[in-house]
């Protein structure tokens, strides 16, 4: 038996299918201190079926204790955006979502290395949270380097579907930005088909990283690859 321990907050509630990894290799003791120690005070409440059947809404004014504007991130995957976007913005507050219990890990990690308190970590389906997020109370949103899910008959998997884009716009406030980074260029083409029908219009879609970007160990290994990646800004209606 594997002595990862178990993710408490489960990213699959009953209603909808989970799909993608929760747990990699066996985490290292100070990963393990990590989750003990730092998530219970930087999880959000009520966001899981199991803690909030009712699905009541959860004001992040609540989770913050303040009214700066919130920024989502989908899918962090190591946190070294989410980590820098906290530290590069102080007046914003950021929630990231990851049911990827390693990548919790490593981000919980990178949150004490750079001292940033204007986080907060959902370790599971970011579904979950914008179910209960008050509408518009997004100002900006991230996606980046998502599983590419390459199969045709699995591309309903991939967060640009109407499943998760609908209630991303739900959340976002009128004009908000939304940014998608990835290297699978099938990725980018259903991501153009399928945003702006969702409630968004395209700003920008270029090769170009965004000014305040900062590389991640994904973009670094696409690059490696020869896979050049693209870098696509939607504004919500």
């Amino acid at each position: 038996m594997s002595d990862t321990p178990e993710s408490p907050f489960d990213p699959s509630p009953p209603h909808r299918n989970f799909y993608g990894r929760r747990h990699g290799k066996t985490l290292r003791q100070s990963q393990k201190g990590y989750l003990s120690e730092d998530l219970g005070d930087l999880r959000p409440r009520g966001i899981t079926v199991e803690d909030n059947p009712d699905r009541s809404t959860v004001d992040p004014r609540v989770i913050f204790g303040n009214d700066n504007p919130v920024w989502l991130e989908v899918g962090f995957g190591g946190g070294e955006h989410m980590v820098h976007m906290a530290a590069t913005y102080p007046g914003i507050n950021i929630i990231g979502c990851e049911p990827y219990i390693n990548g919790v890990a490593m981000l919980l990690g990178k949150i004490r290395a750079a001292g940033v308190s204007n986080v907060s970590v959902h370790p599971g389906d970011a579904r979950d949270l914008m179910d209960v997020l008050p509408d518009a109370s997004v100002q900006r949103a991230f996606l980046m380097y998502p599983d590419p899910w390459p199969k045709a008959r699995h591309h309903r998997r991939r967060f640009v579907t109407p499943e998760h884009l609908l209630p991303l716009a739900r959340v976002m406030q009128p004009g908000g930005i939304f940014r998608v980074a990835s290297d699978i260029p099938d990725y980018i083409r259903q991501t153009r088909e399928e945003v702006p029908p969702a409630g968004f219009e395209t700003v920008d879609d270029t090769p170009v990283a965004w000014d305040d970007w900062i590389s991640t160990r994904y973009e670094q290994k696409a690059l490696r690859e020869g896979r050049p990646p693209n870098y696509v800004t939607f504004r919500r209606l």
